[in-house]
């Protein structure tokens, strides 16, 4: 009895030991490529913090120049190109306990803004009767506005392919149900600028449509009037922020009237002139940066893509300084890592060429072709 105990223990023991061999060298194996990818990253990250510091700091004193009317020198921006790392990824802990699944941020559909704006707003959308409808309605509010046909196709084809609808929204497709974005329409209008345009310019809005009620008479003046009502609720709802962005993104993001708010983009009415004052109100910026040549479409998109003091500052840059200075001083890291097209063009110039090539591509599309049309 004795030795079969012994036998036992020292089977059980060999047993033990064979399995502990392994995991002994899977962890040797973990701290050892764990120390090549702290011996690689480590270096990295440093040289891509001071990186990115210097493009901060060289933007904090472009503004500064800016608003003091000095002149924008080369010396003012960063001219290498951001670190790239190229070593081994950081290894898997297999000792690690299991993660919890992430949580993937909401981004509302086209149908929760519906929803959301009906049950908080009373307000439903004049959805066109046919895109062709919309396409004139934005033509008519953008050429009234002082843009051209070349710039608001230009835009278009960029931010839609040239085949976009009015309730486009970013991430969706014939194949894809799922939005990257709650951006929406002809150039893709966020919904934070739903809710400043709102904020800002709601009485011209209202102006609008109280001009447009008094055309119209029976029912359909009644319904153009219940519109109004509600745009004014909107308009109220939006207001009880501060106009400062980080309120408006967090009111139109993460509460459900900020969702009803981003509806009027769809509306017959209202979605064009809300489109068409996001692009005037760039071009109202480079005015005042004392820029008064007509921009062009890329141009202007640049302001649209990127916020008007970073599209401004391109815009404002001789060709030259366009040839040298690198995309990267006009983003911050984080937005630059997940934009290809500017890693990818590398500087100013390549990134306007870049969407000249493609505005050009996709003005032959017929969704192009027919908002042209809607200009004549």
């Amino acid at each position: 009895m004795k030795s079969h105990l012994i036998r036992t223990f020292l089977t059980g023991l060999v047993a033990a030991l064979v399995m502990l061999v392994p995991a002994q060298a899977q962890r040797s194996d973990y701290q050892a490529r764990l120390a090549a990818y702290e011996a690689a990253y480590g270096p990295y990250e440093r040289q891509a913090s001071a990186y990115w510091d210097a493009v901060g700091a060289k933007r904090r004193i472009r503004n500064a120049k800016h608003r003091s009317g000095e002149r924008i020198l080369l010396e003012d921006y960063v001219l290498t190109q951001p670190p790239v790392y190229d070593g081994p990824p950081r290894p898997v802990d297999p000792d690690a306990p299991a993660r919890p699944p992430v949580e993937r941020e909401v981004i509302p559909t086209i149908d929760d803004f519906i929803a959301a704006a009906a049950d908080q707003f009373g307000f439903v959308p004049d959805r066109p009767k046919t895109e062709s409808e919309f396409m004139r309605a934005y033509a008519r509010a953008a050429s009234a506005a002082g843009l051209t046909r070349d710039q608001i196709v230009g835009i278009y084809v960029f931010e839609t392919g040239g085949n976009g609808t009015h309730d486009t929204q970013a991430g969706v497709s014939a194949t894809r149900t799922r939005p990257i974005s709650p951006a929406v329409g002809y150039n893709q209008l966020l919904s934070t600028i739903s809710a400043a345009t709102l904020h800002s310019h709601g009485s011209q809005l209202l102006t609008a449509l109280q001009q447009k009620s008094k055309t119209l008479s029976g029912a359909e003046r009644q319904a153009m009037n219940r519109k109004i009502e509600a745009l004014r609720r909107m308009i109220a709802y939006a207001r009880t922020v501060p106009y400062q962005w980080a309120a408006l993104d967090k009111l139109a993001k993460t509460t459900r009237g900020g969702w009803g708010l981003h509806a009027i983009v769809l509306d017959i009415d209202l979605g064009p002139l809300v489109q068409v004052q996001k692009l005037v109100t760039s071009v109202q910026f480079a005015r005042t940066r004392r820029y008064n040549k007509p921009l062009t479409a890329a141009e202007l998109e640049l302001m649209n893509l990127t916020g008007d003091g970073n599209g401004i500052d391109m815009v404002l840059m001789p060709q030259a300084l366009r040839e040298r200075v690198p995309t990267a001083n006009f983003f911050q890291r984080n937005g630059y890592e997940r934009n290809p097209v500017a890693r990818r063009t590398g500087v100013v110039a390549n990134l306007i060429s870049d969407m000249d090539a493609k505005m050009a591509k996709g003005a032959q599309q017929p969704g192009a072709k027919e908002l042209a049309a809607a200009f004549r």
